[in-house]
């Protein structure tokens, strides 16, 4: 359905994307741009958390100027003393849905074994399981096949978390296999689907 034409108020929905160390993050721009296009039928207010190896894949001045872009280091700049605001926390709370594209090997590893060692992982550990959370993974066909990546995948589908399946293409290193992350108009669909009806869950303080 197009609702480009709607001159109704569209429900806002919360969009918290984390982008991780995959090449795949070169797509991130695509995805904010997708996500601002009217013929859906929410607004969506975007989020941007990346890890420290995200940076090596995008230029930062290709997001917009209205599109906040949170480090690890935002994370300290906020909280100096007892009551402070707790970044990764407030996120959390902030968030109506949280989507991790593109999820590197190295990231979901951590995820699926507890790890909380930069912004992006402390936001998942501290997600409300009500709510939705939406992973695209994306690495080498090598390490995509591996056993291990399997098991971490099946342990995130099992508290809940929507996989956003790869797909198999030429990857960036010349390889043809899976792997590859999801499209970006397969991401955007998943990500309009997850918001369901006009209601939101309240988050947990």
């Amino acid at each position: 359905m197009d609702f480009s034409n709607d001159t109704t108020i569209k429900p806002v929905r919360k969009i918290l994307i984390a982008a991780t160390g995959s090449v795949a993050t070169i797509k991130l721009p695509e995805l904010i741009a997708e996500l601002n296009n009217e013929c859906h039928p929410f607004k969506f207010e975007v989020k941007i958390m990346i890890t420290e190896h995200t940076k090596h894949f995008f230029e930062l001045e290709l997001i917009p100027e209205n599109v906040p872009v949170l480090h690890n280091r935002d994370e300290w700049i906020s909280w100096n003393k007892r009551g402070d605001p707790v970044l990764h926390i407030e996120l959390a709370k902030w968030a109506d849905l949280l989507v991790i594209a593109p999820l590197s090997a190295n990231s979901l590893a951590k995820i699926a074994t507890g790890h909380c060692d930069n912004l992006v992982t402390c936001v998942v550990r501290a997600w409300n399981l009500r709510k939705p959370l939406l992973f695209a993974p994306a690495m080498n066909t090598r390490m995509y096949d591996h056993p291990i990546t399997r098991e971490h995948i099946d342990t995130l589908v099992s508290w809940g978390y929507k996989e956003i399946p790869v797909i198999c293409k030429t990857l960036m290193c010349g390889d043809t296999g899976n792997g590859a992350m999801a499209q970006v108009s397969t991401i955007v669909s998943a990500v309009v689907a997850s918001c369901g009806t006009t209601d939101v869950i309240p988050d947990i303080n």
